[in-house]
């Protein structure tokens, strides 16, 4: 039988969210039910809600949490009642051609729970990014749960489910962060300041963070910047040359997603470096590069997909590194907020003013 428990749904383009009753069906084969503990307040949902993912409303919201199995469906035998998980959008299919090669960080079959939620009229819900955890309880496919030490308090694991793996995963997996290697990051809010902490954790030895807001850029000294840039008042090619000796960044992470950020990035690398793109562009954007300066300069341009990680290994590992003390998760936790509260951590998170607020439950 289905379960009526509060949920944050966008019903349509630009409406303000409401929190609605929504129906959640037991689990059936491959599926399981989480209680929901704790989710972070994402850029993502708020593209959502202004339909700049697709038009598939209503949505229910949140995909960045963590939480406890409550049940599991027929088939399931990794997860049991009572399992700490991070949900995550890539459960992997182990079959794809991807998948066969290796590379299941780039499964192209990812799994999603095969039942909707409903409101309570029989709506179908559309869950962002196939989690919808802006809930108290939610159903997702088995493989979207992963198990990590539940020392870990839920209001900080459950930023790994999006954006601290992003930032992380596009300076360790997809850069290929170092020791010793210079790494510029444009961009200083959840993402970007992962990114500086991955970078950190990776052993960079000069990683400048790069922002138009001090504020910002007094959080990424938090996180392990040793320089920053205002680009409201310094040419931002120019002063990351200057501060790698001329040359450029090894690595630069481009976490804002702009045509003019990425071409920051792709001119303040050094010769044969690396610029990331982590920040995610609207479907209108388009960049023009000289097609000369992308064969003389060397090097690659890559997109950073979740932070090509692969839950299973990633999760928890980050974990242990944060209740060893080397990863400080919980500094990206600006506030725990309820349900009821999400409107407004939007409105804060538009002007800067939060690096992430969670909803706790």
């Amino acid at each position: 039988m289905a379960q009526a428990v509060n949920g944050v749904v966008a019903a349509g383009r630009g409406a303000k969210v409401t929190v609605e009753t929504i129906l959640v069906p037991d689990p059936g084969p491959g599926e399981a039910l989480v209680k929901v503990q704790a989710c972070g307040v994402c850029h993502t949902d708020l593209h959502y809600r202004e339909g700049g993912i697709n038009d598939e409303f209503p949505f229910l919201l949140g995909h960045e949490a963590a939480g406890v199995v409550e049940a599991v469906g027929d088939g399931v035998t990794d997860l049991e009642p009572g399992d700490f998980v991070i949900l995550n959008w890539r459960a992997v299919c182990g079959a794809c051609r991807s998948c066969l090669r290796g590379r299941p960080q780039y499964c192209f079959n990812t799994h999603n729970a095969a039942q909707p939620m409903t409101l309570q009229d029989g709506t179908p819900l559309s869950p962002a990014l196939g989690i919808g955890a802006f809930a108290e309880k939610t159903l997702v496919h088995s493989g979207q749960c992963t198990k990590v030490n539940p020392k870990a308090p839920a209001e900080v694991a459950g930023l790994l489910g999006c954006g601290v793996m992003a930032g992380i995963g596009a300076a360790i997996n997809t850069g290929g962060v170092t020791r010793g290697d210079s790494v510029a990051v444009l961009g200083c809010g959840g993402v970007g300041d992962a990114a500086i902490a991955g970078a950190r954790l990776a052993g960079a030895r000069t990683i400048i963070a790069v922002d138009l807001d001090d504020t910002k850029l007094r959080w990424a000294e938090r996180f392990g910047a040793t320089h920053t840039i205002n680009a409201r008042e310094q040419d931002v090619v120019e002063a990351i040359r200057e501060l790698t000796e001329g040359n450029g960044a090894d690595v630069v992470i481009d976490a804002v997603g702009r045509p003019e950020t990425f071409q920051q990035a792709f001119y303040a690398r050094d010769h044969a470096g690396l610029a990331v793109l982590v920040g995610v562009p609207t479907p209108d954007m388009s960049l023009e590069l000289p097609l000369i300066d992308v064969f003389s300069r060397g090097g690659a341009v890559k997109s950073s997909w979740y932070g090509d990680c692969l839950p299973s290994r990633d999760f928890p590992m980050l974990i242990d590194l944060y209740l060893q003390g080397r990863l400080d998760l919980g500094a990206f936790v600006s506030e725990t907020i309820g349900l009821g509260d999400v409107e407004k951590a939007f409105e804060d998170m538009h002007h800067g003013r939060v690096l992430r607020s969670v909803v706790v439950l």
